[in-house]
């Protein structure tokens, strides 16, 4: 699958933000395979798809939702997604910047490494060109996080992506890898778990909770092994009510204070 050239806006924006954002280190590198694989991570608000844009270690592409490509379509899922839980005296403000930010958006959602995610008829596209792009040899990021509770690190993950590895194995009679990806923007760094491979022979209802209850389980041991550090919730709340990854006494017991 060609890729267009980027504009000259995305590129001045893509400037802009990289230059802005910290640098990002990636571990656990070594638990990366050798061949295409699908990264699974947390959300981190717009963290994780940021460092992956800027920082991942083997060329990608990353799944977005399809509304953050079109313009017409930005400000209402702007607003619903990232805002809609702020103080309500805030919420004037955030609706206005929804429609601000529309162009920028759709700008750097066409014009990065995205796979436009949609939920209705046309969600055979995506994973189209899920596979497509996993065939060419490159690798593809998930944030498959909802609003739904899991833990203090996770919200609970969607478990359909999961379909891609059975259209790949259709496709090419290979059992692809997911790879736990753990982001912690607070350590200005990002996280690579053990991978685990797809069973085909294994009926796809089973497999796709094998595969969920695993991801979710790894990033939370990751996130929970780090040093004691501030998650970034997939909720959009305020930076006071972030949870840490683990208690402070805890954190003493293993320091050995």
């Amino acid at each position: 699958m060609s890729k267009k050239r980027p504009t000259k806006l995305y590129r001045v924006l893509r400037w802009m933000l990289f230059t802005a954002y910290p640098h990002t280190r990636a571990e656990g590198t070594e638990n990366l395979p050798d061949e295409p694989v699908i990264i699974v991570g947390n959300h981190a608000q717009m963290h994780g798809p940021i460092v992956c844009e800027f920082y991942s270690p083997m060329q990608r592409y990353t799944w977005c939702a399809a509304q953050m490509m079109h313009l017409r379509e930005v400000p209402a899922y702007a607003y619903q997604d990232f805002w809609s839980q702020k103080p309500r005296y805030s919420r004037p403000f955030y609706k206005l910047l929804s429609y601000i930010i529309a162009p920028l958006a759709s700008c750097i959602f066409q014009n990065a490494n995205t796979i436009g995610v949609y939920h209705d008829a046309r969600v055979v596209t995506t994973f189209k060109h899920t596979v497509t792009h996993l065939q060419a040899g490159d690798s593809v990021v998930i944030f498959p996080e909802h609003d739904v509770a899991y833990n203090h690190i996770l919200s609970d993950f969607q478990n359909r992506f999961i379909d891609v590895a059975k259209l790949y194995y259709k496709k090419t009679g290979k059992e692809i890898c997911f790879v736990p990806l753990y982001v912690a923007p607070s350590l200005k760094a990002m996280y690579y778990g053990k991978p685990i491979r797809f069973c085909a022979d294994t009926p796809l209802p089973e497999e796709r909770e094998r595969i969920r209850r695993y991801l979710m389980e790894e990033i939370t041991a990751i996130a929970c092994a780090l040093p004691r550090h501030k998650v970034v919730p997939y909720r959009n709340i305020g930076r006071r009510k972030y949870p840490y990854n683990k208690d402070e006494v805890n954190h003493h017991e293993t320091s050995g204070r």
